[in-house]
């Protein structure tokens, strides 16, 4: 959501893309006024699933007292449970072929051609902030600011937790 936002050419598009070239998270005040306008949405009518949000308690309260007024409470909560180091060789090495989406990974899923589309042959993009020095700060933000929710939903009893060190296949 954050990433479609920052690719429109508004005043709150440019704010989001700058914050995240930077590595840096978006404020509270803002992402949860983009999430309360996308619930709104007709693409959110049957259900939704948020990844990457709520990133602190602030924003979980906001998050449960917004739904609560709409009568649509939370009822699971997936917390993908992986060590950072592996998280950071993941998402460092990963690739993208922007016009289809399609991924590619250094190790796991290298392409044919380094860097080029395996169906096109078109060149492959490497997000900026895919790199060992931005993700490392950002899980040092999650320690701090994020894993406090794994004990606030766990209390409501809405947690799910799952091993993510495993094969993708058990996952």
């Amino acid at each position: 959501m954050l990433r479609e936002i920052a690719k429109q050419d508004s005043p709150l598009g440019k704010r989001v893309a700058s914050t995240l070239k930077a590595g840096e998270l978006v404020t509270d005040s803002l992402v949860i006024e983009i999430i309360e306008a996308n619930l709104q949405s007709d693409a959110c009518r049957l259900g939704f699933m948020l990844d990457g949000f709520p990133r602190n308690l602030t924003q979980a309260q906001k998050l449960d007292d917004y739904l609560e007024k709409q009568d649509e409470p939370l009822n699971n909560v997936v917390e993908f449970k992986v060590e950072d180091e592996v998280l950071v060789g993941r998402i460092s090495g990963r690739m993208i072929h922007q016009p289809s989406g399609r991924t590619y990974h250094e190790v796991f899923a290298p392409p044919k051609e380094p860097m080029r589309d395996d169906v096109t042959g078109e060149p492959l993009m490497k997000r900026p902030d895919d790199n060992p020095t931005v993700l490392t700060r950002r899980l040092n933000i999650y320690h701090e600011q994020t894993a406090p929710l794994i004990k606030y939903y766990s209390e409501k009893c809405i947690l799910r937790s799952i091993d993510s060190m495993q094969k993708p296949d058990k996952v």
